[in-house]
């Protein structure tokens, strides 16, 4: 029987995707659940499993393409006589589901580096006749080049066998590897190969001297002329990751921002992280200053729902939100991803701490769901961990509130008539000013820290 497989559901508001890499080649044999190909979506890279074992007769994608949910991907032929099925498409692969776990992979995420800049439009400014001489002087090249280069082969349709560090390294080099010929088993491209192709690969995209024709030297200098000095820059595309996280702070930052400082005296309770730290170990958490962050966070929200809340100008309406989603800003190696804590306020500090270990981890491990990267209400970022005293982060839209949490440090604080060393934890308010007031934010930041300094009032409490 032939199956025809189509792209499934990829979740919510997702109806497109980039083919990141197909694994499977013509005629390969496949089973049931094995990853067909990757597919990379606004947040996340899902691996699309084949939904029965079979041979696969053609494929109808290809690597860097664009697809739409429904969209044909593979046929399957699975050695069972029937009729032809075509009912494998939206949501009816085994394994999926309507929100399906989106495993994130920057690995193979492809950061192809442009071969020519960008031209300006004088340099468009071409006769027809300069491009008849370029066109037939590339075509004299053409033969040279395959006889200089014998380590540099056309690209192929099908992805050439290496492993994920060589196409790493292929990246980082600038090396296209569809154009490496491998020197081991089947092929396999090696880190030898990559270094033996590195100088012809160069060349082939150096462009040749060419004699401009008389009367059109002017013309021929202006579209040579480089726009920068050899070597020194290169043009890389954005991830998806990195291209989400700038149109989303482009568009936060049409908000009219402003940043509240202040410190809170941790002191005791950093005692009471330490001293509970080992039971919170116990139940599978981790008791850190994050986490009981979250807590005092929408503990206070409560009080000032004009922090939870967004603005909508084109109906001139504000959206107040009851129930407290926490963001958490989490440090990848493909970039800032804003896991999300659903219900914030229901949760004591221990069952805080052990889903906040989870979503980070899963978050740096690339395994975070599309879900879990939606519906935050307030944001907190802390980069104290790394360093720093203050800093000014921007709001996570359409949020209108955003807590920065620098790192802690001893300080002599004169209190009762003396200098005395008292632990100091440094946090930056950034708020929507179109509907959080200078005074409310100041208010709200005094509360988080009133609660930071006197944990004993709530800081063994349930709720």
């Amino acid at each position: 029987m032939t199956i025809e497989y189509r792209l499934p559901e990829l979740g919510e508001e997702i109806d497109t995707g980039d083919v990141i890499s197909v694994y499977v080649s013509l005629g390969d044999t496949v089973s049931e659940e094995q990853p067909l190909m990757e597919i990379e979506t606004d947040k996340a890279a899902i691996e699309v499993p084949s939904p029965a074992a079979g041979v696969i007769k053609e494929i109808h994608v290809a690597d860097g393409e664009t697809i739409k949910v429904g969209q044909l991907l593979v046929t399957i032929e699975d050695g069972v006589d029937g009729h032809k099925n075509t009912a494998v498409s939206e949501g009816t692969a085994q394994g999926q589901t309507e929100e399906p776990e989106h495993k994130v992979d920057e690995e193979t995420i492809e950061e192809e580096i442009a071969s020519e800049p960008e031209t300006t439009p004088e340099e468009r400014i071409n006769t027809s006749s300069v491009q008849e001489e370029e066109e037939k002087a590339e075509q004299a090249q053409e033969p040279q080049k395959e006889n200089i280069e014998p380590q540099v082969k056309e690209a192929s349709s099908q992805p050439p066998p290496a492993s994920p560090s060589i196409r790493r390294l292929a990246r980082e080099l600038g090396i296209d590897i569809n154009k490496v010929i491998g020197t081991g088993p089947g092929e396999r491209i090696s880190e030898a190969d990559l270094k033996a192709s590195t100088g012809s690969q160069k060349k082939a995209k150096e462009p040749e001297a060419e004699t401009p024709a008389p009367g059109k030297e002017s013309q021929a200098k202006t579209k040579t002329r480089p726009r920068s000095e050899p070597g020194k820059e290169e043009r890389v595309k954005m991830s998806k990751v990195r291209k989400l996280t700038a149109e989303r702070l482009t568009e936060a930052w049409k908000a009219p921002h402003v940043t509240q400082y202040d410190k809170a005296d941790i002191t005791e309770l950093e005692k009471l992280r330490k001293q509970y730290g080992s039971t919170v170990g116990k139940a599978g958490g981790k008791l850190t200053m994050t986490s009981i962050l979250i807590k005092v966070v929408a503990k206070t929200l409560k009080e000032f729902p004009e922090m939870n809340a967004s603005v909508d100008m084109e109906n001139s309406e504000i959206v107040y939100k009851h129930y407290y989603n926490i963001g958490i800003a989490v440090d990848t190696d493909r970039g800032l991803l804003v896991p999300v804590v659903k219900d914030a306020g229901k949760k004591n500090i221990t069952e805080l701490s052990i889903e906040l270990a989870d979503i980070s981890e899963r978050a740096r491990n690339k395994k975070i769901t599309a879900n879990e990267l939606r519906g935050g209400t307030f944001t907190i970022t802390n980069l104290g961990g790394i360093g720093g005293t203050y800093f000014s982060p921007v709001l996570n839209a359409p949020q209108v509130g955003i807590l920065g949490v620098s790192r802690s440090q001893t300080e002599p604080v004169y209190l009762e008539e003396e200098f005395v060393p008292r632990l100091m934890l440094p946090l930056s308010l950034s708020y929507d000013h179109r509907l959080v007031d200078g005074a409310n934010a100041v208010r709200f930041l005094h509360s988080v820290i009133e609660r930071l300094e006197e944990p004993l009032s709530w800081f063994l409490k349930i709720n």
